[in-house]
């Protein structure tokens, strides 16, 4: 018998937790609610993660201090695990099904560490396989990202875990069967009655087939999520599933940033409700996106099916309560709810966190440890308003990633350029010995690299809008930053904001340019060229640039609907300190140089930082 105290604490804990949806309806046991329905109703709980990136403590390890952001989240699969084992305890465990929804094993320098300093290839434990063996997971789906590292290292974290990687759309090359087990059955025992099974079927976005070619190819491809669950969901009902849950590392909202580079969409969750009968919940991921409660009607069938997604890196967990009544003597879902619990609610689980703090303090080794060295400092306290080597670095190794990618293309010989923004005035990289948190200062968001076909006129126009930046003047100066910079507009009534300001560079020769910040915002750069000779209108040019930019952050035209020449998901800051890992001396001589200037017609203008 439980400890009534303890049985309160943690009912407190779980009322505290819920954010949205259904809310929570607690109960002891199984037994009791089917007392409270005459027996033959029954409640199974789905338990839910998704796209936990490496994240077991919650930690920021570029900060070297707790996580925290402007909302106050928690991360972590620590906190995650008090949550799950929380609400298993209240429901009875054997009626909890726990799953995650994909994209485990990057995104977090304890990630990396594992997949490239101290592979796991080599013998070492994961330790988001030793964390969710732990918390106990029933399944998960393949997430794209789980293929970052490759598929030897996949293997590998697929064979420490102790719950099966589904993936019934991941097919191989030649054959198109399933390299991944599609589905997996889990019979779940009721006091007095027929067992109930529950199929879980697990989908990843066909994405992967664009953003990780390079190990996938010749080896694994990606077919359509709908396309594979009309195979997989008939399948699993014959194999005697009464309930079918889909874990689908695909967004709710129909929409491809690949746009219609493959035939299949990559957000099709909603698709995948609406259109495969037979399904009764679907936790969602991919897309970092908080749903507490979605229903979704299929649309051969008129019935409902719920759609859940927590939040990214640990923040929330879903709770889908799935009720069943017998008909016909035939177990059928008949009712389905769905709500999130918040992790910041929730103390780390002590035996998730003893298991992986020596992993944790390895990795925080690592990060204050040195990977370089610089010839100079560079700082990016001024690049809001004047050419710095800091921000040349960044352009330099986006810039480079494309080229290298690009190479054996049609592209191959077209000019890189490349954008960045000033996002961080406090960043600088010392002279001397560098880290991997100096390196991960510079950039300090979780945008990827993606590459894109632009005009001469395009990259005009581009660069008229990063312009709208500054603040019209009169004369030469001197002016202070704060007169200059962050201008009113009227998508920016409070001033524009620093990562709303794009500096350009080129790769194999410089991109050069003047802004007359005299002049109002549309027409202010003036002698914009590439190798010196002046940019024409029609000239082709690839631009690296951020996924946040690429998909209409901070409205700059021609971006959205450019063609997509690169994008396989890299972390823009993982490329910065795979750079220097790699490299090993930082020499801003062969890199930067002064490209672009603010000027007052054709005189530079003066600013006293």
């Amino acid at each position: 018998m439980s400890n009534p105290s303890s049985s309160m604490s943690r009912r407190n804990l779980l009322s505290m937790a819920v954010v949205g949806g259904a809310g929570l309806a607690l109960a002891s046991t199984t037994e009791a609610r089917a007392a409270a329905t005459g027996g033959d109703d029954v409640t199974i709980t789905v338990l839910g993660t998704t796209d936990l990136h490496g994240n077991v403590f919650n930690w920021d390890y570029f900060k070297n201090a707790e996580y925290d952001d402007a909302k106050h989240n928690d991360i972590g699969a620590a906190k995650c695990a008090t949550l799950i084992k929380a609400v298993r305890a209240e429901r009875g465990a054997d009626t909890c099904i726990t799953l995650d929804a994909g994209d485990t094993i990057q995104g977090t320098p304890l990630a990396y560490y594992y997949a490239k300093i101290d592979p796991i290839t080599q013998g070492s434990t994961h330790p988001m396989a030793a964390a969710m063996n732990e918390i106990g997971y029933d399944a998960a789906a393949l997430g794209n990202h789980e293929f970052n590292y490759g598929m030897d290292l996949l293997r590998a974290f697929e064979r420490q875990l102790h719950h099966p990687l589904l993936g019934a759309n991941a097919v191989d090359w030649n054959t198109k069967e399933p390299v991944f087990p599609p589905y997996v059955l889990k019979r779940v025992k009721v006091k007095g009655q027929k067992p109930i099974t529950v199929g879980i079927l697990g989908l990843v976005t066909p994405g992967v087939a664009i953003w990780d070619k390079a190990n996938v190819e010749g080896k694994v491809r990606f077919a359509g999520i709908v396309e594979q669950a009309k195979v997989y969901v008939p399948r699993m009902k014959a194999a005697g599933a009464d309930v079918v849950v889909v874990s689908c590392h695909s967004g709710a909202d129909t929409s491809s940033s690949y746009g219609d580079a493959l035939p299949y969409p990559e957000n099709a969750s909603t698709l995948l409700a609406q259109q495969v009968p037979g399904i009764d919940a679907v936790l969602v991921g991919h897309a970092h996106k908080e749903i507490p409660q979605r229903f979704v009607t299929n649309e051969q069938t008129g019935k409902q099916v719920l759609l859940s997604e927590p939040y990214y890196w640990g923040m929330r967990v879903t709770v889908m309560d799935l009720g069943l009544t017998k008909v016909r003597g035939q177990w059928q879902v008949t009712s389905s709810s769905a709500t999130l619990l918040d992790a910041n609610t929730a103390p780390e689980d002590a035996a998730v966190a003893a298991l992986v703090r020596p992993a944790h303090q390895k990795v925080l080794t690592y990060v204050n440890g040195v990977i370089g060295t610089s010839k100079a400092a560079m700082s990016a306290a001024t690049s809001r308003y004047e050419d710095t080597p800091a921000m040349d670095f960044i352009n330099h190794v986006q810039a480079d990633a494309v080229k290298k990618a690009l190479a054996g293309t049609s592209d191959a010989s077209t000019p890189v350029l490349s954008i960045a923004a000033p996002f961080n005035k406090a960043a600088a990289i010392p002279a001397g010995d560098v880290t991997v948190r100096d390196v991960a200062g510079l950039y300090i968001y979780d945008n990827t690299l993606l590459a894109i076909r632009f005009t001469g006129a395009q990259v005009r126009a581009y660069l008229e809008k990063s312009a709208e930046y500054f603040k019209q003047v009169s004369g030469t100066g001197p002016f202070t930053p704060d007169q200059l910079t962050n201008a009113v507009t009227p998508t920016a009534p409070n001033g524009t904001p620093d990562y709303n300001y794009d500096i350009m560079g080129g790769l194999d020769a410089a991109l050069t340019y003047d802004i007359d910040v005299t002049v109002p915002a549309g027409r202010r750069i003036r002698n914009l060229a590439y190798a010196g000779a002046p940019v024409t209108d029609g000239q082709p040019f690839v631009v690296a640039i951020n996924n946040y930019r690429q998909s209409g952050g901070g409205g700059f035209p021609g971006v959205t609907t450019a063609p997509v020449l690169y994008n396989r998901q890299v972390e823009i800051r993982q490329l910065l300190i795979d750079w220097v890992t790699a490299e090993k001396v930082i020499d801003p001589a062969t890199f930067s140089s002064t490209d672009w200037r603010l000027v007052s017609g054709s005189t530079p203008v003066v600013i006293n930082g």
